[in-house]
Formats: structure tokens, sequence, C-alpha cells
């Protein structure tokens, strides 16, 4: 079988024909067109093809999954089997379930091929504009693909939705050196549907290129306060990530989320609007199908600081009684705010830049301790000097409660957009 459809049509009978009452599939086709840099130079070029096939089944609230990369007719068939045994084989639970009859649909986004002597014209560009600008940054790799993803989801109630979406991402990895001295690794990400402009110019990568040529003459820094943190939009997605684990199936499910009781509630500053737009035109790395099998739509998760939806989905709904979301998270924009990038650095008395943050998962009430990475220390409003690696710990929602500024400035990463955002009362602390 060849059509991707027909594929879907025919997992679906089987999976009925086998006993199941209830069944789905979700096919994923993926090609990636490839252009690598290892250590300053252009190395490869290829293409890699992926096909994903998941198949569900549910018999009498016992659910059997199972995964595989080959879509003949045999290893179908004897998926089929293996879903059944373990259906028969689970425990059951009513919330297991899929998704109702919906209209069929068919979505579309990006170009249907890459434009392989543009990426190239790109990498070069690219090259040349780093070596000349910052002679002592060294690019360990730099990778620039094109992936086009078709997906298909059937379901026995009937559901029929179909997805191609293609984007060009972009990742540079870098350290610098000057004589002996060597600054921390970095990198930076960004995606498009177009390659409308010079690499450097995309996301953050000139600043953070820049900033790891600054970083050689890092310091030491021994001090311990509680002070402000102004966290980049690189460092952003990671807290918003961080939140939006507590307010998805497992936490919730489990009952230990720290905002299970906040729905409707305010859980962060006013300022604070969080939106999940898997389909704005805004974002390269949106989507259109959830991973329940809905059609996917906007959402506003947090609005002027209230709690407005959670992140579940259709077993979650199911567990907890709550109302599942209308879309699986991710693709998040924070709105902007009213101050600049240079205001809120002036209002600084004590505190830090926070660029990366590496740190271990959360404790179920939301504490979190990790190491700021590529970090600048600030005093009196005025950036002083990269830091070695120092500590930060907080809390979630003291975090969030905390938010004093955000800025007006905005970076499109392509899968996300965010602002800086200025937090009181952090402690920063070194060795």
């Amino acid at each position: 079988m060849k059509d991707r459809k027909d594929i879907t049509e025919y997992c679906v009978e089987a999976l009925q024909k086998a006993g199941l009452q209830k069944s789905e599939c979700f096919l994923h086709d993926t090609r990636k067109d490839e252009l690598n840099v290892d250590s300053g130079e252009i190395s490869l070029l290829r293409t890699t093809d992926d096909t994903s096939l998941i198949l569900n089944g549910i018999l009498d609230n016992k659910k059997g999954t199972i995964s595989i990369n080959k879509i003949d007719r045999q290893s179908i068939d004897d998926a089929v089997k293996k879903v059944l045994d373990l259906a028969e084989s689970s425990e059951a639970d009513s919330a297991n379930d899929i998704s109702p009859m919906q209209p069929p649909a068919v979505f579309e986004k990006g170009a249907q091929a890459p434009d392989l002597d543009l990426m190239y014209t790109r990498m070069k560009d690219f090259l040349k504009y780093s070596s000349e600008h910052y002679p002592s940054l060294i690019l360990e790799q730099a990778i620039l693909d094109f992936t086009n993803i078709n997906k298909y989801y059937r379901n026995s109630n009937g559901a029929d939705l179909q997805s191609r979406r293609s984007s060009y991402s972009f990742v540079p990895m870098f350290t610098s050196k000057e004589g002996t001295e060597i600054s921390s690794f970095n990198y930076a990400t960004f995606s498009t549907t177009e390659l409308d402009r010079n690499l450097h110019e995309c996301g953050t990568i000139d600043i953070l290129m820049k900033q790891s040529t600054e970083q050689v003459r890092s310091r030491e820094f021994q001090d311990k306060f509680d002070g402000d943190i102004i966290i980049t939009p690189d460092c952003l997605g990671t807290f918003i990530y961080m939140i939006a684990m507590y307010l998805s199936d497992y936490p919730m499910i489990k009952g230990t989320s720290i905002f299970k009781d906040s729905l409707g509630s305010e859980i962060a500053d006013p300022q604070l609007t969080l939106h999940s737009r898997p389909l704005s035109d805004e974002l390269a790395e949106g989507y259109f199908i959830t991973g329940d099998g809905f059609t996917a739509e906007n959402s506003t998760i947090i609005s002027k600081g209230v709690l407005n939806s959670f992140i579940l989905s259709l077993y979650g709904a199911n567990k907890t009684g709550r109302t599942r979301a209308v879309n699986r998270g991710n693709a998040y924009v924070v709105d902007p705010g009213a101050h600049t990038v240079d205001e809120m650095t002036g209002s600084v008395e004590r505190g830090i830049l926070l660029c990366r943050f590496s740190g271990g998962r959360p404790s179920e009430n939301g504490d979190f301790s990790g190491v700021a990475k590529n970090s600048y220390y600030i005093e009196n409003g005025e950036i002083k000097y990269p830091v070695k690696e120092i500590m930060i710990s907080g809390n979630l929602k003291n975090l969030l409660g905390n938010i004093k500024r955000i800025s007006r400035e905005r970076v499109n990463f392509g899968d996300t957009i965010l602002p800086w955002i200025q937090v009181g009362d952090t402690a920063i602390f070194g060795k």
C-alpha cells in the first residue's frame, strides 16, 4: 500500500475486525534535507526519510498501543495482533477514549521542497560573517535543515485529518577562545518558513555570538544575595515549559500540580499573558492535529495573570473531570510589556541577566534550582561583566508573582515569540 489514506483506513478496519471496540492510527512521514558544518567547514549534505505508524486500540476500557516504522500489510497485521494482546492484558481505565467524529480536514503550510542552492548560499554567508565579525568564535557545528512532515489521523468514530507542514531550522553551536581563556559552550536556534534573511539576523543568533566572545573574560562570583533576574528570550522558554508541566496530564491526574485549584484565579502578575498558538501565521513551528486526534486551536493559557486553561489531553480531561485543552501546548507566545530592555536593566540594583539556565525538574511544590550559564552580573543599572557559572534558586509560583517588568521587544524564534522578563527576589549565589 502506497496511498497514506488507504493505509490509515486499513489500520482502523483491521483493528476493528480484530475485536477492538475503538481504534485510531497516526501515520507520520518526515523528510529532512540537512546541511552540516563541522569545525567551520561545510561537511555534509544529506536527505533522510522516516515513517512512523502508531496504532491504538481500546477493548472494554483497556488500551493497547504500538509504534512501528514499517507500513506493509504484513507488518500492520502483526502490529494489530500485538495491540489486541496488549489491550487484553492491560488494566481497565474508563478514561481511555478516542476523539469523536469531526469534519474531515486537510491543512498545509510551508514550501513543498527545499531551496538547496539558497541553503548553501545562506550557510556560506553565515560562515563568512561569523569569521569576519567574531574572529575568536569557534563554530563547532552548525546545522541548517529543511523538514517536511506529513501527518495522517483516522479513527473508528470517523475522524479523518491530514496535515503537511514544512520549515527551515538553523542551529549553530559555538565557543570562543582568546589565548588560554575559553568561553562556555552556547548555541542558538531558529525556524522559518522562508530563508528570506541572512542567518545571523535571525532570532538572537548575532547577540549570542557576540556574547560568546565577551564571555572568554567571565569572572568568578562568590557573593550571595537576593536580587533581580532579567530572563532573556533564549532562557524564558525553559521557565515556560516548567510552568506548562504543572498544567499537563501527569501532575493534574496525580493531584500534585501547584496550580490544580487555580483555574480562574490569578497565578501571575497581571502584566503576563501567555498564549499557545499552534495555528499562528507568525510561527513556522506549529501544528494542526493534536496528539489525541483533534483539530488544534489557538488558546490563551494565562490572561493578564489569570489562569484560563490547563493543558489536558482527552485522557487527562476524562481522568480529572476537567475540560480538555484545545491544543497540546507549545507554540508559546507572550504578549509584549510596557518597558524597553534598557529600562529594565537600568532599574536593577543588583542582579543578573539570565541567558541560559541548567537545572533539573522542579519539585512538586514548584521549587527550582540550577546553574546560570552564559550570564551577566548587573549592578546599579549597568551590566558589569559576564559571570562564570553561578547558582539561582526560587519557586515558580513566586517567580510568576514577582514579575516586575516585561519588555516591549520580543524575539520570534519560529516556534515561540518571547520577550525579556524581569523578576525580583531571586536567590543568587556564587561559589
